[in-house]
């Protein structure tokens, strides 16, 4: 197959919505309407927590992992550069996804999956950034900025220590740095006014003890949970329910949110 196909293939397999089934399938709702309303591994987190984000963040990196190497082992020997694009074919899937109406994530998972595959050290030297950005501010989006404006640095630098220069990667490094920047130009208008929020104050914002995201804690039927003395012994083995399901023969929240809903006495 001529390359140009392949980069078809690419966006496709980015244009998976991960975030999206997985939040239908295990949640029961719809991410684009949930926190951030961004489907990427960090909304997944808000939402459903990091045991399923991790899996969904791992896929991600996926998608752009695999036409970045496996895809110019069968182009048939195509010209120099074509393993980038099918990597940036790969992230503009994962932003602009036709499945979901052309929505998507913002491409950092993607990206770190591509240059993975294309440059691993500069990777991994951007994820060292990342997370000592996250460690030291807590602000997802603040990490992801300062690891993509870092990535064309390290590939440079890995280029200046001996490794074999490749143009086609060093200026697929720029655009797809600029491209996340660009992407997460919402979160720089709120950093800049002081608002953005740290990742854990969030997600507490969004779960309140005992309830579910975005919404107090009450039984089904609309009466507060206890929070005196034994309060918290009637809020164990409170659950969320999915849209439509029931409860002790009481339907979830007709408005499609998910509400905390105890357990039917027996």
């Amino acid at each position: 197959m001529t390359p140009l196909i392949w980069v078809l293939a690419a966006y496709f397999a980015g244009s998976l919505p991960t975030s999206f089934v997985v939040g239908k399938m295990i949640g029961g709702m719809d991410l684009r309407r949930e926190g951030s309303g961004n489907l990427g591994a960090t909304n997944v987190y808000r939402a459903l927590g990091l045991r399923v984000a991790v899996p969904v963040g791992l896929v991600d990196v996926a998608k752009g992992w695999l036409p970045a190497w496996l895809f110019p082992m069968l182009d048939g020997g195509a010209a120099d550069g074509w393993a980038a694009a099918y990597g940036a074919a790969a992230i503009l899937g994962h932003t602009f996804s036709c499945w979901v109406r052309f929505r998507g994530g913002k491409g950092v998972a993607t990206a770190a999956g591509a240059f993975l595959a294309l440059s691993p050290l500069a990777v991994l030297a951007a994820a060292l950034v990342w997370v000592l950005v996250l460690a030291a501010r807590g602000i997802v989006s603040l990490a992801s900025i300062a690891s993509a404006a870092a990535l064309p640095a390290t590939v440079l630098a890995g280029n200046a220590a001996g490794r074999a220069a490749d143009p086609w990667v060093t200026g697929f490094a720029i655009l797809a740095g600029a491209f996340v920047v660009w992407a997460h130009r919402s979160n720089i208008g709120r950093l800049l006014r002081g608002e953005e929020k740290r990742i854990n104050d969030e997600r507490r914002a969004r779960r309140p003890e005992g309830g579910c995201p975005g919404l107090p804690a009450r039984r089904a039927g609309g009466r507060q949970l206890g929070d005196g003395a034994g309060g918290a012994g009637r809020r164990q083995g409170a659950r969320c329910l999915p849209v439509g399901a029931r409860a002790g023969g009481r339907a979830a929240d007709p408005e499609g949110r998910r509400e905390p809903v105890l357990p039917a006495r027996h």
